[in-house]
């Protein structure tokens, strides 16, 4: 069996954050978010990493995080192309909107021929989450007939921010932890000691039950993944161009779903009490940063993760 490749999803910009958040330091040594994932990645095993990225943005990582991981795990890039499209389909007139996730991991279908653990560049994800996805990608292979792939799965109450709305999978499983779904919901806010979500710009709001299991977009897959977003592209395009062609986005999670609706695949949903970390909004910036200090003075990370 191959051995599994770290993917880092980082076309994106931060919208609500502004700017290349994803090569913004948090902390004083100057190490960024990926730092920490990536040196997870290499304690769980992991030696090699693909980052997607846009092209324009390519020197900004080489010089932010590439050139200097590259003395530590080999290093590799690809470009999420808007114009990465099936023959006979056009990039609509105005679109300057990114396809997705789904189009960002398909980019990697070139450089990629095994299991993979695909993940935000942008989210703290902890140790544990590693060594579970490493662990269960060179202990399991796909059958004939199904796809078994995995997904990290974080309580609700760990990956809120005090600054704004969120958006998170709010994950549903059956009683061996199997994935049935995941519902996909755009604005989640912290109300109280729980979280709440609105889908009518906060004029009803709806409770999440306390410990609600969420997807923050870390899935281990088989190589199957990219032949399944390649089949199913053209079919997005045809069913979400005309309704919204300038922000429609081919979602992973739903590919996943498709999959599962259809049978071709399960998804083990492995649960870390760990705390999710991210920089949605400026404001959380400094809470990041005290949180990743405590991390260190905890004797979770050295003060320097790469001087070694």
């Amino acid at each position: 069996m191959k051995k599994p490749v770290l993917v880092v999803m980082a076309a994106g910009m931060g919208s609500r954050y502004g700017g290349l958040k994803q090569i913004d330091p948090i902390d004083r040594e100057g190490h960024i978010i990926m730092d920490f994932s990536i040196y997870d990645a290499v304690k769980a095993g992991f030696e090699k990493v693909v980052f997607i990225i846009k092209r324009e943005n390519e020197a900004d990582f080489r010089s932010a995080i590439g050139d200097r991981l590259s003395r530590q795990i080999e290093v590799a890039y690809v470009f999420q192309d808007l114009h990465n499209l099936p023959e006979g389909y056009a990039v609509p007139e105005g679109r300057v909107k990114p396809w997705g996730t789904g189009h960002a991991v398909l980019s990697c279908i070139d450089e990629i021929d095994g299991p993979m653990v695909v993940i935000n560049a942008d989210d703290y994800y902890g140790s544990h989450a590693f060594a579970m996805a490493y662990d269960f990608l060179t202990k399991t292979e796909d059958e004939p007939d199904k796809y078994h792939y995995m997904m990290v799965g974080y309580q609700i109450e760990n990956t809120l921010t005090e600054n704004g709305h969120v958006a998170r999978g709010v994950c549903v499983t059956d009683a061996d932890g199997n994935l049935l779904r995941v519902d996909e919901r755009t604005h989640i806010e912290k109300r109280g000691d729980g979280a709440a979500y609105t889908e009518d710009d906060g004029a009803t709001w709806t409770q999440i039950p306390a410990r609600s299991t969420v997807s923050m977009n870390m899935w281990g897959f088989s190589a199957s993944i990219l032949k399944e977003l390649k089949a199913r592209f053209a079919k997005f395009l045809d069913e979400n161009l005309e309704k919204n062609p300038l922000k429609s986005e081919y979602f992973l999670p739903f590919v996943v779903c498709e999959l599962l609706e259809e049978g071709k695949a399960d998804v083990k949903v492995m649960q870390t009490a760990d705390h999710w970390y991210g920089v949605t909004y400026k404001e959380d910036k400094s809470a990041v940063m005290a949180a990743i200090q405590k991390l260190k003075d905890d004797g979770l990370y050295p003060q320097r993760l790469w001087e070694n």
